[in-house]
């Protein structure tokens, strides 16, 4: 062990671990980069978090930096749960929940909790959290946190941050501060505390009061965005303050969170699905339009488009049958009413259907329970393409997570396939159709050489389409090492030192998750895509998106 290992064991409860075994495993995450940690923690509770972050400003201060990335289970697209330093490792012990109200609905768990063991208990109460991603299964609460996490639900629900009501979190210096909505006159009792949360409240009050132009300028008109910093929702006109809506989708780059209190929504197991076909972009723009305006919106509007319906087919042609016949539909609109009311699910299912009727296109719906599941395989399908590849080429996370105005997701889909016809490249489309939020994942090779040249220039094409048709460049995978270098063509150079100054007022020293969200250059990243792309550790639960 080194020295600093060394240290860390001696004073933490938790194990700390430098075998290099270990430390490769670290190495990766579902992202295309690869940065090899020197050591790996497991803490056991707060305090081990407090002290190893206290440790490592003290070590700052003297000059040598050496960074904390917090991790939960490594699914993260971005590479935002690599880091150099000290790697910690949540889902080993802080895995709990803590408290559970179910009349009030409410739940506080510790950040290494697997979702779906949430889910599953919520559920049991006749609750559910909502925003849950595709990763569900295998994922943690704190990853949500994280990157302001979303899923199929979020058209209705909305994302992560619509349900944490409050957080406790280590600052870089170790202090622990717990983040809720403050009054005016509990603000002010902030600022006059001589700690380092003082000088925090002190000095981003000051901040989003000389920069309220600035910060108006952020919004996008986009359903959701998760690049930068949410300064926007942290001070209120009533003169109201909050870190919470700034610590979510901060990727552990402004404090550490190791408590997470959220709000949760009656759950009713049962929905009503409907599955629509149709090979017309505008027209498949126009009936989602139409479907977000009914009296009670779906809760989940998905699309596949029938390049993924085609690979399925060839890799693994019974999984669609007697789903969706060939030759396949253009594109596949997914459909589901929630409603706590079945009456009202039946409903609203009516109305679709007649707006499908309309525009002459085919549809199936469906409320029994198997068959629901059984047409859900549509948008499911796309773990085939994820998971496998065609010889050595893979689907790369690069360009998953855009968003746009709704009124140009016709225009941009047909502007991604024709971006992809010149490079003459396969690529497959899905996602959250009814927010504009679309995944795509070009096919390449990262043991060649040219397709790992090729990633860069797909990157600056794709993301400067999205930004020209006034979208942002991350809905709910967040910026990390992948997409931060785009942050400053997005907002402008004023708004990125804007953000800068944001990072250096809750981590002055750079020992948070550096490398990530914020000072990071397409060059930085070059030298950290790896060579051997793979999501064979998620293989046991079968990787989603």
């Amino acid at each position: 062990m080194n020295k600093v290992a060394h240290y860390l064991q001696e004073h933490l409860i938790g194990e700390v671990i430098v075998g290099d075994d270990a430390r490769k495993h670290f190495s990766t995450d579902s992202s295309i980069f690869e940065v090899t940690p020197s050591i790996i923690a497991y803490p056991r509770n707060e305090n081990d978090v407090r002290k190893t972050a206290r440790f490592t400003w003290q070590l700052a201060e003297r000059g040598r930096v050496f960074p904390i990335t917090a991790r939960g289970a490594g699914t993260d697209l971005s590479g935002a749960a690599l880091g150099r330093g000290v790697i910690m490792v949540f889902p080993a012990h802080m895995n709990k929940i803590l408290e559970l109200d179910t009349k009030a609905g409410t739940v506080t768990v510790e950040p290494g909790l697997n979702y779906a063991k949430l889910q599953q208990t919520l559920h049991t109460h006749g609750r559910f959290l909502p925003p849950f991603p595709a990763s569900m299964e295998y994922s943690t609460l704190g990853g949500a946190v994280s990157n302001n996490a979303g899923g199929q639900k979020s058209v209705k629900y909305g994302n992560t941050r619509n349900y944490v009501e409050k957080l406790r979190i280590v600052l870089a210096n170790g202090e622990v501060i717990e983040t809720r909505r403050l009054s005016k006159r509990e603000l002010g009792k902030k600022m006059g505390l001589a700690t380092f949360e003082g000088e925090v409240y002190r000095a981003l009050d000051a901040l989003i009061e000389e920069n309220q132009d600035l910060i108006k300028q952020m919004a996008k008109n986009v359903s959701k965005n998760a690049a930068g910093y949410n300064l926007a929702e942290v001070k209120k006109k009533d003169g109201s303050f909050d870190l919470t809506p700034l610590i979510i989708g901060s990727q552990g780059t402004l404090g550490i969170v190791t408590e997470i209190s959220m709000t949760t929504e009656p759950y009713n197991p049962a929905s009503t699905l409907i599955a629509a076909f149709t090979d017309d972009v505008n027209q498949l723009q126009e009936i989602v339009d139409n479907l977000k305006k009914l009296p009670k919106p779906p809760s989940a509007i998905e699309m596949v488009d029938n390049k993924l319906l085609n690979y399925v087919n060839q890799s693994n042609p019974n999984q669609l049958r007697n789903i969706v016949k060939q030759p396949f539909p253009r594109f596949a609109i997914l459909v589901e009413f929630d409603d706590i009311s079945v009456k009202t699910q039946s409903k609203m299912a009516k109305k679709a259907a007649k707006l499908f009727d309309k525009h002459l296109i085919t549809y199936k719906i469906e409320s029994d329970e198997i068959e629901v599941e059984q047409l859900w395989k549509l948008r499911q399908s796309v773990a085939s393409v994820i998971a496998h590849g065609s010889n050595t080429a893979k689907a790369v996370p690069i360009i998953d997570d855009a968003v746009v105005p709704f009124e140009k997701v016709a225009e941009f889909i047909q502007k991604v396939y024709e971006l992809f016809e010149g490079y003459r490249m396969p690529v497959t489309m899905w996602g959250h159709i009814g927010e504009g939020n679309l995944h795509v994942q070009p096919l390449l090779d990262l043991s060649q050489l040219g397709d790992r040249q090729r990633v860069f220039r797909i990157l600056d094409d794709y993301y400067g389409l999205v930004i020209e048709l006034g979208g942002t460049t991350s809905g709910q995978h967040n910026d990390g090492r992948l997409r931060a270098p785009y942050l400053r063509k997005l907002y402008g150079d004023e708004t990125y030192e804007l953000l800068r100054k944001v990072k250096a007022i809750f981590d002055p020293y750079g020992t948070l998750n550096s490398g990530v969200k914020i000072d990071v250059e397409i060059d930085d990243i070059k030298p950290l895509v790896r060579h051997d792309f793979s999501l064979q550790h998620l293989y046991s639960h079968m990787p989603r998106t």
